[in-house]
């Protein structure tokens, strides 16, 4: 058996600092968008990533890809959006199995009303703690990762 590769200094400084960094960036959007909206920070994302679709509207399959989360999560989620007016569900007419989530004008509404304080929550817990270059090589490396993970999922 071959001996692991550890982290060195380097290394497990930035995976240290990344995971540290993530769960505290989590938390604190958790925390904002609870108290302003009684949504978790995933219910926000689905709601933001069915405002930017075509007709405000994506597969359920499609939004779970985006979302890097199961099918099964995403429809408890849905369900709960659902509960409070601000999702609905419908079938694609061209596939049985196939089922559409659509933000409703309500959700609309919501999303609308929390953005912008959500905004100011993401700039005060990263964006605006770090400089140009820091945030490009941030989007580089993460993307990097993103990337590379997305293409061994497929």
């Amino acid at each position: 058996m071959d001996e692991p590769r550890w982290l060195d200094d380097e290394e497990m400084a930035a995976w240290r600092g990344f995971v540290v960094a993530s769960n505290l960036v989590e938390r604190r959007l958790e925390q904002q968008l609870k108290e302003s909206a009684g949504l978790s920070h995933t219910q926000y994302e689905i709601l933001s990533q069915l405002s930017e679709a075509p007709g405000r509207s994506l597969r359920m399959t499609d939004l779970a890809d985006r979302l890097v989360t199961s099918k099964s999560g995403l429809t408890y989620q849905i369900t709960q959006l659902e509960k409070a007016g601000l999702v609905s569900r419908r079938s694609c007419s061209s596939d049985v199995r196939g089922v559409f989530a659509e933000l409703t004008e309500h959700g609309w509404e919501v999303l609308r009303e929390v953005a912008p304080g959500h905004v100011a929550t993401v700039r005060e817990a990263l964006i605006d703690l770090l400089t140009r270059e820091q945030l490009a090589v941030l989007a580089e490396g993460l993307g990097t990762v993103s990337a590379r993970l997305r293409a061994g999922d497929r």
